[in-house]
């Protein structure tokens, strides 16, 4: 077995590259720092950029096919390493080590099939010529990835990116950079100098790169608040972007479901990363004649579930991942407990709980305009509602300022694609947690996000089109 806990480069220009200031990483688990990473601050990211910006005429001009060989190289890479990545992914976001290998295995998935996707462009023919529409790479584009899923979320970004001739500085998130490091560490030699540069830094290097001249795409995934700050900073220069952000996903379940069968499952849907995902659900509406029945299901399926360090055999589920966010959880767990609302399981903090451990909370169906109702947890905390009509639940589904996912729970397909289809939601699933594909788009409505992931759509949000028309002869004007 490799050890990955020591030595944290960045890198630049296809080689090592340091920083004069580290960060110290906590896991998550323990709550104590267990390693340290480089601090990149505007020199670095200066070469970073003039690293990408000289590597790029190169790779625009590189064929199709090479390109789709190196993300595939890429993708052999990530899968032979996957134990040692996984291993230290679990110690610095906290995940089961079961969680962390799929992760992995997960980004080596979406490079292979990104690589397979096809290129699109159009030729027809219009009034006065063949017109080709082709669509060509921006240039140096940066990648800002969240810590809940630090490696399968780059690859939604380097993938894309890189198979339509860009190239790419990537930035983990300052609480979880280490593995996203290895793996720029691994891929030196395999991706050509300069195509892919990773750098790791605290909280004023997303903005540096936001604001930076010779950057020329942001793509973010992260808060809705912060995405905000990302979009009003790539104003100035007007850098495309694509936002990928907060969500309050709903599930509705209809009265004719199988209980026993759907609980686990809906279970999965709400607390898989400790509830830590965007497309996570984040409240149920469950009709009035099944509520008491799927609720008590519910909270007898939490109890049996094994929450503790993530390298531990049997654990089911870990910790939050940082301490900030254990705050903002806690915070939204004891103002349900100040508003007098009941709690099925959960509510109560173990005081004697190392790392940043919460209880699985299930809330017994607290009043629409409950924080805990309008604000996204991000975090082992969930409310149960009751609804009597399905028109009820699907209003109340969509009153809200995010539209990125939901689900439908029946066993009626088509009564439940009807409810699907009038949720106002980027992505809806039946009968199942919300999973993106490389292979179809990925986007939210509203305050959920700007532009997608994944697809045809994904790639070209990596791209300008190009309009070029092949004129016929036109007649002379007189004289």
């Amino acid at each position: 077995m490799t050890d990955f806990t020591r030595d944290f480069t960045m890198t630049i220009q296809g080689g090592q590259a340091l920083a004069r200031a580290s960060i110290d990483i906590v896991n998550p688990s323990t709550g104590a720092v267990f390693a340290a990473a480089p601090d990149a601050g505007p020199d670095e990211l200066d070469a970073a950029v003039a690293s990408a910006r000289g590597a790029f005429p190169d790779w625009a001009a590189t064929g199709i096919d090479e390109r789709r060989a190196v993300l595939k190289a890429v993708a052999a890479i990530i899968q032979a390493n996957q134990d040692d990545l996984a291993r230290l992914l679990v110690q610095e976001q906290g995940k089961p080590l079961a969680d962390a290998r799929a992760e992995v295995g997960g980004a080596a998935y979406w490079a292979n099939a990104t690589a397979d996707l096809e290129m699109p462009g159009d030729t027809v023919d219009g009034p006065f010529g063949q017109v080709v529409t082709r669509y060509a790479p921006l240039g140096v584009c940066g990648g800002i990835v969240p810590w809940n899923f630090p490696v399968v979320l780059a690859m939604f970004k380097i993938a894309p990116a890189l198979l339509t001739g860009n190239v790419m500085i990537l930035k983990p998130s300052p609480f979880t950079p280490l593995t996203t490091l290895k793996i720029g560490e691994l891929l030196r030699g395999v991706v050509p100098d300069g195509v892919l540069n990773v750098v790791s830094g605290g909280d004023a290097l997303g903005p540096l790169m936001t604001a930076h001249p010779g950057i020329d795409k942001i793509s973010f995934t992260g808060s809705t608040a912060t995405g905000k700050r990302v979009m009003a900073g790539a104003a100035a220069s007007l850098k495309r972007i694509t936002l990928e952000l907060g969500g309050n996903d709903a599930a509705i379940v209809l009265p004719d479901v199988d209980i026993a069968a759907i609980t686990p499952t809906l279970f999965w849907s709400a607390f898989r990363n400790a509830g830590q995902i965007c497309i996570a659900t984040k409240r149920i509406y469950i009709h009035d004649a099944i509520y008491d029945e799927l609720a008590a299901s519910l909270a007898e399926y939490a109890a049996r579930v094994v929450v503790g360090d993530g390298l531990q055999p049997g654990v089911q589920m870990g910790p939050i991942q940082n301490r900030p966010q254990f705050e903002r959880v806690k915070d939204l767990i004891a103002d349900a407990r100040t508003s007098g609302l009941r709690f099925l399981t959960g509510g109560t903090e173990d005081p004697a709980a190392k790392g940043y451990f919460l209880p699985i909370t299930l809330i017994d169906n607290p009043p629409e305009a409950a924080r805990v109702v309008q604000e996204e947890a991000f975090g082992p905390v969930l409310p149960l509602l009751r609804y009597r009509e399905v028109a009820e639940a699907v209003a109340r589904a969509n009153a809200s300022s995010y539209g990125l996912g939901g689900t439908v729970w029946g066993r009626d397909l088509d009564a439940a694609q009807a409810v699907a289809d009038r949720l106002e939601t980027g992505s809806v699933t039946i009968n199942g947690a919300t999973s993106p594909s490389p292979l179809a788009p990925f986007a939210g409505h509203k305050q959920s996000g700007i532009g997608a992931e994944g697809g045809r759509d994904g790639l070209l949000a990596y791209t300008n089109p190009k309009t070029i028309t092949i004129a016929r002869d036109q007649p002379r004007s007189p004289g």
